[in-house]
């Protein structure tokens, strides 16, 4: 019971981030579940499934406060679908864990890139850029092969490119709904069903927060959600750097 209350916790302090700047729920809670000794495989067909019942109460969220531009949704639905699909599959029949590392010194760059420009703010881009497509390609398949990857790399790498921060938040957030559903409907064809006892206490505690993101984005200033989704990613990707080097 008390790991069911902590995965429940973690749960809720994941998607809290996750619903207010875009990424972090993926990789929070797969950590927690490697740490609790959960194979790779499982630990993300469990979190993805999770993920079906939170991004959905997150994307109502943002939709509600009008946080989510449709054209970004579009490209990025499209290409992150094929990407977690294919990203599923390699989990559950291969080893993609050598990609990580290099994923997470790119991010690390495009971490320390957005702080840079929080501080000389430019006019956000009136339409989605080209590569948004292939953007979401990638991160789809890395959030599927890797237990998260969605939201540092989609949010980052749009904000890093001019996009509107409480725009790009929302329009990932909603889109995560479509890829996470891709990508748990894989697992359960490679893999069963998840364990129902860990999925529903990611659900409850992820549920529980997910209408508080929407409203987080849509009161924080563009320079603060910079800032914020900066840090965050330059957290997250030393820490990937660091557990490829075997230094944690």
């Amino acid at each position: 019971m008390p790991d069911y209350l902590l995965l429940g916790a973690i749960g809720f302090l994941a998607q809290l981030v996750d619903g207010a700047l875009g990424m972090a729920f993926g990789v929070i809670s797969t950590t927690a579940m490697l740490s609790m000794g959960l194979p790779p495989a499982q630990a993300s067909a469990i979190v993805h499934t999770a993920e079906i019942f939170t991004t959905g109460a997150s994307a109502g969220s943002h939709l509600w406060h009008r946080n989510v531009d449709w054209r970004l949704v579009t490209r990025l639905g499209v290409a992150g679908v094929a990407g977690a699909v294919l990203g599923a599959w390699v989990l559950s029949n291969l080893d993609a864990g050598f990609v990580r590392p290099y994923i997470a010194g790119y991010l690390l760059l495009v971490g320390i890139f957005i702080l840079l420009k929080a501080w000389r703010l430019a006019p956000a881009r009136d339409a989605p850029a080209p590569w948004v497509g292939p953007i979401g390609f990638v991160a789809g398949f890395l959030d599927a092969s890797g237990g998260g990857g969605w939201g540092p790399v989609a949010t980052s790498s749009l904000v890093g490119s001019g996009h509107a921060p409480r725009m790009v938040v929302g329009s990932v957030n909603t889109t995560e709904f479509f890829v996470t559903v891709a990508a748990a409907t894989t697992f359960f064809v490679e893999l069963g069903a998840s364990p129902w006892r860990e999925l529903f206490a990611l659900v409850i505690g992820g549920m529980l927060a997910a209408p508080l993101g929407g409203w987080a984005v849509k009161h924080f200033s563009p320079r603060v959600l910079m800032v914020a989704v900066g840090c965050l990613v330059i957290a997250l990707s030393a820490w990937q750097i660091a557990r490829a080097l075997k230094l944690v």
